[in-house]
């Protein structure tokens, strides 16, 4: 078969070279494929017909799914991995460092340390990479009781949790749990609260900024699992936020106080959590900005 490059399918359609490799990258071009860092394309691809698509792709997702098939360093993907990784792990007490995440991520290696380091949180550290490349794949599926379990599944594989008896990898949580104080759906009443957050959601056609936070407080009150309650549910509100062409944020260290506040006081006075979340939307922004990704 006789394939033709980006801009050369960019000029025969009358179509930008960004908006081609968007239509690459989102896999809208039958039969497209990337070697390196270039995409090759069917000599005789059509160009994709707006009628039959569901939703188009932000450049931030666009971005994000090209330069994970390329493995391409330094960039908006290599960032997030990262950042995301880092801090939401870090919100739940890892004791990794930003650079020994950097190196897990870059090298396979946690650097040179004097101190003791968790396997466990090295093993998270690995799957919540896996996590966001998940997220990044299937960013515009619909989100589902199977989709919320796998990034469970994925999360804590091979964690000293997963040989506890009690504890289910990829399941809802079989013993009560608490968290900040305060009690939380009983492990029978699970599914029924989940299903049920599901379907008021998924039938939002359009999901605000709000709605997502909504979701979000909503599911951490229920707190499925026995733990990674949290790392799963920010991970999700990354995802709906790329799927509803919002821009995402990652709640940092120094935001995670707020954080905790607003999901405390969410339905009260709903603006704390609003406002650090804006917050931390405006932190990626700065990144958005750095790599030339636009947004709205």
């Amino acid at each position: 078969m006789e394939y033709i490059s980006v801009t050369q399918f960019a000029e025969k359609y009358g179509i930008s070279e960004r908006t081609a490799r968007n239509y690459c990258a989102s896999g809208k071009i039958e039969g497209a494929f990337l070697t390196g860092k270039t995409w090759s394309i069917p000599a005789d691809a059509v160009l994709p017909q707006r009628g039959t698509t569901k939703k188009k792709v932000s450049p931030l997702l666009a971005a994000l799914r090209e330069q994970k098939a390329s493995k391409l360093k330094g960039g908006i993907y290599h960032r997030t991995q990262i950042d995301l990784t880092y801090n939401s792990n870090h919100i739940e007490g890892s004791r990794l460092t930003h650079d020994q995440t950097r190196y897990i991520f870059e090298t396979n290696t946690i650097g040179i340390t004097d101190e003791t380091v968790n396997v466990d949180d090295i093993v998270e550290t690995v799957n919540h990479f896996r996590c966001i490349d998940y997220i990044i794949d299937h960013a515009e599926d619909k989100l589902t009781e199977n989709l919320v379990k796998q990034l469970h599944l994925m999360l804590k594989t091979g964690t000293s949790d997963s040989r506890k008896d009690w504890f289910a990898v990829g399941d809802y949580k079989l013993l009560p749990n608490e968290v900040g104080g305060q009690e939380t759906c009983p492990p029978n009443e699970v599914h029924r609260q989940i299903k049920a957050l599901l379907s008021g959601y998924t039938v939002i056609k359009q999901k605000s900024f709000e709605d997502i936070l909504d979701f979000h407080v909503l599911f951490e009150q229920i707190h499925p699992f026995q733990d990674g309650n949290g790392r799963v549910g920010r991970l999700l509100m990354f995802k709906e936020c790329l799927a509803n062409g919002i821009v995402p944020f990652i709640i940092t260290d120094d935001l995670k106080m707020f954080y905790y506040r607003g999901l405390r006081e969410w339905g009260h006075i709903s603006g704390y959590l609003t406002d650090t979340c804006l917050t931390a939307q405006d932190q990626y922004k700065l990144l958005l900005d750095y790599f030339k990704i636009t947004y709205q």
